[in-house]
């Protein structure tokens, strides 16, 4: 039995094709999309998981087939059906709901009238432009996320070790280097990691929601080379949730 997605609040989403940037608004269409993004679907468990007719997700999956958004394949099990997937690049989301209305310039002070280190400088910089974004309503953590991986991808020739304690050890070598944070290997079943004073989001206000997307897709980078199988990084706890440390925890995919 396929469970149907529960209802959540919409919001404009924002996909890159080679024609160009598409703002999905349609509820039935961000749907559809927001379950592609978890992995490849029939039309019939298109169908299912949305809970509209079949006439109304026909409708609109041809027009994302047609603008590039999304593709489609013959079903391997029925030649006479499809299966539907992600073509594009998931740019983020936009939303009228402001979750952050803290005043930036407390950030700027606090700054200036400190010694002036070059870290906080950039740090600064960095959280000053996400919380100016996230205060507009515009969510760049998918960006942030396939940045993450790019750089996980390289670092991965930095860190490796088949042992996964040594990986560890390597990973919080790199991070306490780079001034990311204190990485701490908290147990290995799940591999679950800790990492306190984190760069990403400790001087972000609480946003209800994780915010470390750029670490996510380094760690899922990293990990999914080392088992040589795709991993999926879920944040457990985070700053920008009121936590005192970020968590991860990294498992198979398939589990």
């Amino acid at each position: 039995m396929v469970k149907k997605e529960p209802f959540k609040e919409m919001y404009i989403e924002l996909f890159s094709t080679s024609e160009g940037i598409y703002a999905i608004n349609s509820p039935v269409r961000v749907r559809i999309l927001s379950m592609l993004r978890k992995g490849e679907l029939s039309f019939d468990q298109l169908v299912e998981l949305s809970g509209k007719a079949k006439s109304t997700v026909s409708v609109h999956l041809k027009r994302m087939v047609d603008e590039g958004i999304i593709g489609s394949k013959t079903n391997p099990s029925d030649a006479r059906k499809k299966i539907f997937f992600i073509k594009s690049e998931y740019l983020g989301k936009l939303s009228g709901k402001k979750d952050v209305k803290e005043d930036i310039g407390k950030y700027v002070s606090s700054y200036i009238e400190g010694e002036g280190d070059p870290y906080e400088f950039f740090r600064l910089i960095f959280h000053t432009i996400r919380v100016s974004l996230i205060r507009q309503g515009i969510d760049i953590d998918p960006i942030l996320y396939e940045a993450g991986v790019k750089v996980g991808e390289t670092l991965y020739e930095k860190v490796k070790n088949p042992d996964i304690n040594k990986l560890a050890e390597n990973i919080a070598m790199f991070w306490e280097s780079h001034n990311l944070g204190h990485v701490e290997v908290l147990k290995l079943e799940p591999l679950t990691i800790n990492v306190t004073d984190c760069f990403e989001c400790k001087s972000l206000p609480p946003i209800g929601r994780p915010a470390c997307a750029f670490d996510s897709g380094i760690l899922k980078a990293v990990f999914s080379a080392h088992f040589n199988d795709e991993q999926v990084v879920n944040e457990t706890k985070c700053y920008a949730l009121g936590d005192n440390k970020c968590s991860f925890t990294i498992k198979n995919k398939e589990w």
